[in-house]
């Protein structure tokens, strides 16, 4: 594998989020609050970290700790993944309980979203794992 792409992520007084290097090369991204501070802060975090995005990569985003996702976070999540360079991402999504991950269903079903990261949302970590550690070029 080759170098990883540096992080660049510095925490910020009022975010509820932080950032790790995974060993395969990617990201987790580990949420405690979706604040207007967080999802700025992510915001721009993302798009600065796709700016050069150079190689397939696996991010882990656990929202575990998150018991309820304003479809104002999820909108911006479409948003950021209608980035051309989220195309060489696969992002896992784990949520607390089947009702959010239904409700994030139920808004991302309603969007125009330009082919952009293989994502898939789970309950169970473990799973998001296993979904992870496929192949890069077995996106779907």
């Amino acid at each position: 594998m080759p170098d990883p792409k540096p992080l660049n992520w510095s925490s910020a007084p009022g975010i509820g989020y932080t950032v790790v290097r995974r060993t395969d090369g990617g990201m987790q991204l580990t949420f405690t609050d979706l604040s207007d501070a967080t999802l700025k802060h992510w915001h721009d975090f993302s798009l600065e970290h796709l700016f050069d995005s150079d190689r397939l990569t696996r991010n882990l985003y656990d929202l575990r700790q998150v018991k309820s996702i304003p479809e104002k976070a999820i909108r911006l999540a479409i948003e950021v993944d209608s980035d051309p360079s989220t195309r060489n991402i696969r992002a896992a999504v784990v949520v607390a309980n089947q009702e959010i991950k239904d409700a994030i269903m139920k808004v991302a079903a309603g969007a125009e979203r330009p082919a952009g990261a293989a994502i898939k949302i789970f309950t169970d970590i473990d799973e998001a794992e296993t979904w992870l550690s496929r192949p890069l070029d077995q996106l779907a």
